[in-house]
């Protein structure tokens, strides 16, 4: 279960959610032999007005996380509880209604915007779906007030997708977003696309909005430094399951989970000095395939804190370590206080073979990434 916050100031519960595709084979007739376990039982909660960071390496779960919070992609189960009403068991008109006040900023801003519609149509499309573009004039005051608030000009209106920068056009995703006046956002890796200067303009674009409107945010992300600079608190993901929840400064100055200590280890520090002499974490291996995933604690094959007890037999829950700070590891508090020490980490080959242990003899169906 999630952790306890009062209710009045949760806007978003997510409550042992899971989304696990299944992996189809043969000619006449497709057979499901096996599943890929993208997300499996996340737990967290979000308060109105803040943000929320999401990170992870590359296949880690947390977009289709994000995806699975709107409904863009379909839950296997678990609930998400938005302003007290559980999404997941929404359908048809309702689904559509309740998704006016959840929206998402996707991360490629090229992809995301229909290249044959004018940034006015994009704009209004939303509007007019959730009947919020009924009167001409106070329509077009709208969208005067939506590119200026993303620091476009009027004549953007006219034009096209391909005739802006990449900037520009996260900034039409940020404006579609806020269209229809959303009291969540789901931003998917809003600024990875961009050049690092265009980053902190969107970045302080983002902040910026959230002051005006009072908006809260769920921020996915692996740019570490991003990440800090704009999260209340911040969420790890690995292997479609959260090891590590606390807010940005602790969590960056007092990280408990092994995974946890070796991303923030493979951030550069411009000082010589200081990098030479800082802990750098090497994790040996790949991240394994979701398709299979390991048994016990999902990190145990590359932790170099791994013990001969628990770690490889029994999965670890979400604990609360201090106040407000959880982490999913059962020595925790013997790595924090050097009780137990670092041991080398050999890679192991994974073989191509069963995709679940109770189904065997299937080729592999690749890598996290490739999958995901």
């Amino acid at each position: 279960m999630t952790q306890t916050v009062p209710p009045q100031d949760v806007l978003l519960e997510v409550d042992d959610l899971k989304v696990h595709f299944p992996i189809k084979r043969g000619i006449v007739v497709d057979r499901t032999v096996g599943h890929v376990f993208a997300v499996d039982g996340v737990d967290l909660a979000i308060r109105r007005g803040e943000t929320y960071g999401l990170v992870g390496e590359s296949g880690c779960g947390k977009s289709t996380l994000g995806r699975a919070i709107l409904r863009l992609t379909e839950l296997t189960d678990g609930k998400v509880v938005f302003d007290g009403t559980d999404v997941a068991g929404l359908k048809g008109e309702e689904l559509r209604k309740a998704r006016r006040r959840m929206q998402m900023v996707f991360q490629d801003p090229m992809s995301s915007l229909d290249p044959r519609q004018s940034v006015e149509s994009i704009l209004t499309e939303g509007m007019k779906a959730h009947g919020l573009a009924k009167d001409k004039e106070a329509t077009a005051k709208r969208l005067r007030e939506l590119l200026a608030a993303v620091g476009l000009p009027e004549s953007s209106l006219r034009k096209y997708p391909h005739e802006f920068s990449g900037g520009q056009r996260q900034r039409i995703g940020i404006a579609r977003a806020l269209a229809v006046e959303p009291d969540l956002i789901v931003a998917d890796e809003p600024v990875s696309a961009l050049d690092v200067s265009v980053q902190a303009q969107v970045v302080n674009l983002l902040e910026d909005l959230q002051e005006k409107l009072g908006l809260t945010y769920l921020v996915i992300a692996h740019d570490l430094a991003v990440v800090r600079h704009i999260s209340d608190r911040i969420g790890v993901m690995y292997l479609g399951s959260l090891v590590e929840e606390a807010d940005a400064d602790t969590l960056y100055e007092n990280p408990l989970h092994p995974y946890t200590r070796a991303l923030l280890s493979a951030i550069p520090v411009p000082d010589p000095t200081v990098e030479d002499s800082r802990e750098q974490i090497l994790l040996a291996g790949d991240l394994p395939s979701p398709a299979r995933p390991p048994s016990g604690c999902r990190f145990h094959t590359r932790c170099p804190w791994k013990q001969q007890s628990l770690c490889d037999t029994d999965r670890p829950q979400l604990r609360e370590i201090g106040t407000g700070h959880r982490v999913a590891c059962h020595y925790a508090e013997d790595i924090r206080d050097g009780r137990i020490k670092p041991h080398e980490v050999k890679a192991e080959l994974v073989e191509a073979g069963e995709l679940n242990p109770d189904v065997g003899g299937l080729p592999d169906v690749g890598s996290a990434a490739e999958i995901l």
